[in-house]
Protein backbone atom coordinates (compact mmCIF):
# COMPACT_ATOMS: atom_id res chain seq x y z
CA UNK A 1 0.00 0.00 0.00
CA UNK A 2 1.77 3.56 -0.77
CA UNK A 3 1.75 5.75 1.63
CA UNK A 4 0.28 9.59 0.53
CA UNK A 5 3.56 10.95 -0.22
CA UNK A 6 4.33 8.03 -2.61
CA UNK A 7 1.00 8.56 -4.29
CA UNK A 8 1.70 12.44 -4.31
CA UNK A 9 5.19 12.05 -5.95
CA UNK A 10 3.58 9.29 -8.06
CA UNK A 11 1.11 11.82 -9.59
CA UNK A 12 3.60 14.82 -10.19
CA UNK A 13 6.70 12.27 -11.74
CA UNK A 14 3.30 11.00 -13.80
CA UNK A 15 2.32 14.65 -15.31
CA UNK A 16 6.05 15.77 -15.59
CA UNK A 17 7.18 12.53 -17.34
CA UNK A 18 4.14 12.91 -20.00
CA UNK A 19 5.25 16.86 -20.77
CA UNK A 20 8.87 15.27 -20.86
CA UNK A 21 7.29 13.00 -23.84
CA UNK A 22 5.60 15.33 -25.21
CA UNK A 23 8.02 18.67 -25.72
CA UNK A 24 11.70 17.51 -24.44
CA UNK A 25 12.13 14.19 -25.60
CA UNK A 26 10.24 14.06 -28.70
CA UNK A 27 13.41 13.93 -30.75
CA UNK A 28 13.62 10.33 -28.73
CA UNK A 29 10.10 9.43 -30.11
CA UNK A 30 9.32 11.21 -32.97
CA UNK A 31 5.72 10.90 -33.98
CA UNK A 32 4.63 8.04 -31.10
CA UNK A 33 2.64 9.12 -28.61
CA UNK A 34 3.65 7.48 -25.27
CA UNK A 35 1.69 7.60 -22.07
CA UNK A 36 3.14 6.92 -18.95
CA UNK A 37 0.24 4.54 -17.85
CA UNK A 38 1.40 4.76 -13.98
CA UNK A 39 4.08 5.29 -11.79
CA UNK A 40 4.88 3.74 -8.64
CA UNK A 41 7.60 5.01 -5.72
CA UNK A 42 9.37 3.09 -3.65
CA UNK A 43 9.07 3.78 0.29
CA UNK A 44 11.90 5.81 0.28
CA UNK A 45 11.11 7.88 -3.01
CA UNK A 46 14.28 7.00 -4.68
CA UNK A 47 13.11 5.01 -7.81
CA UNK A 48 9.97 5.57 -9.88
CA UNK A 49 8.93 2.62 -11.64
CA UNK A 50 6.89 3.62 -14.57
CA UNK A 51 4.80 1.79 -16.86
CA UNK A 52 4.90 3.14 -20.54
CA UNK A 53 2.15 2.65 -23.20
CA UNK A 54 2.64 3.18 -26.89
CA UNK A 55 0.90 4.11 -29.87
CA UNK A 56 2.32 4.57 -34.07
CA UNK A 57 5.49 2.76 -32.98
CA UNK A 58 7.76 -0.44 -33.20
CA UNK A 59 7.38 -0.58 -29.32
CA UNK A 60 10.56 -3.06 -28.51
CA UNK A 61 12.66 -0.47 -30.49
CA UNK A 62 11.09 2.53 -28.59
CA UNK A 63 11.23 0.92 -25.59
CA UNK A 64 14.85 0.41 -25.56
CA UNK A 65 15.50 3.89 -27.00
CA UNK A 66 14.13 5.50 -24.31
CA UNK A 67 15.84 3.13 -22.04
CA UNK A 68 18.84 4.20 -23.43
CA UNK A 69 18.59 7.90 -22.96
CA UNK A 70 16.80 7.41 -19.24
CA UNK A 71 19.80 9.43 -17.73
CA UNK A 72 18.62 12.24 -20.36
CA UNK A 73 14.75 11.75 -19.35
CA UNK A 74 16.06 11.97 -15.57
CA UNK A 75 18.49 15.43 -16.07
CA UNK A 76 14.80 16.93 -18.15
CA UNK A 77 12.78 15.35 -14.64
CA UNK A 78 15.79 17.01 -12.39
CA UNK A 79 14.51 20.27 -14.31
CA UNK A 80 11.28 20.19 -13.65
CA UNK A 81 11.08 18.95 -10.08
CA UNK A 82 14.17 19.51 -8.93
CA UNK A 83 13.26 22.06 -6.55
CA UNK A 84 10.19 20.19 -5.03
CA UNK A 85 11.97 17.25 -4.23
CA UNK A 86 14.89 15.99 -1.92
CA UNK A 87 16.14 13.66 -4.69
CA UNK A 88 15.52 13.13 -8.19
CA UNK A 89 14.36 9.32 -8.21
CA UNK A 90 15.86 6.70 -10.79
CA UNK A 91 13.84 5.65 -13.22
CA UNK A 92 12.75 2.49 -14.36
CA UNK A 93 10.70 1.97 -17.32
CA UNK A 94 8.58 -0.77 -18.34
CA UNK A 95 6.56 -1.85 -20.81
CA UNK A 96 2.39 -1.63 -20.06
CA UNK A 97 0.94 -4.73 -21.96
CA UNK A 98 -2.45 -3.94 -20.87
CA UNK A 99 -3.18 -1.82 -23.94
CA UNK A 100 -1.83 -5.32 -26.16
CA UNK A 101 -3.86 -7.28 -24.41
CA UNK A 102 -7.07 -5.38 -25.00
CA UNK A 103 -6.49 -4.78 -28.67
CA UNK A 104 -5.83 -9.23 -28.69
CA UNK A 105 -9.29 -9.63 -26.96
CA UNK A 106 -10.84 -7.71 -28.83
CA UNK A 107 -9.59 -9.40 -31.87
CA UNK A 108 -10.76 -12.50 -30.21
CA UNK A 109 -14.10 -11.86 -29.50
CA UNK A 110 -14.89 -10.13 -32.68
CA UNK A 111 -13.53 -13.56 -34.12
CA UNK A 112 -16.13 -15.20 -32.76
CA UNK A 113 -19.05 -17.28 -34.49
CA UNK A 114 -21.98 -16.43 -31.96
CA UNK A 115 -25.08 -17.30 -33.63
CA UNK A 116 -27.79 -15.12 -33.40
CA UNK A 117 -31.24 -15.86 -31.40
CA UNK A 118 -33.81 -16.85 -33.86
CA UNK A 119 -37.30 -15.26 -33.37
CA UNK A 120 -38.07 -18.82 -32.05
CA UNK A 121 -36.16 -18.79 -29.44
CA UNK A 122 -37.33 -15.30 -28.32
CA UNK A 123 -40.77 -16.73 -28.39
CA UNK A 124 -40.48 -19.24 -26.08
CA UNK A 125 -39.06 -16.86 -23.43
CA UNK A 126 -43.30 -15.18 -23.28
Amino acid sequence: MESKRQQKYSKLIQKELGEIFQKEAKHMVGNAMVTVVRVLMSPDLSVAKVNLSFLLANNEVLFEKINENKKEIRKHLGLRIGKSVRIVPELAFFMDESASYAQHMDKIISSLDIPEASDEDEEEED
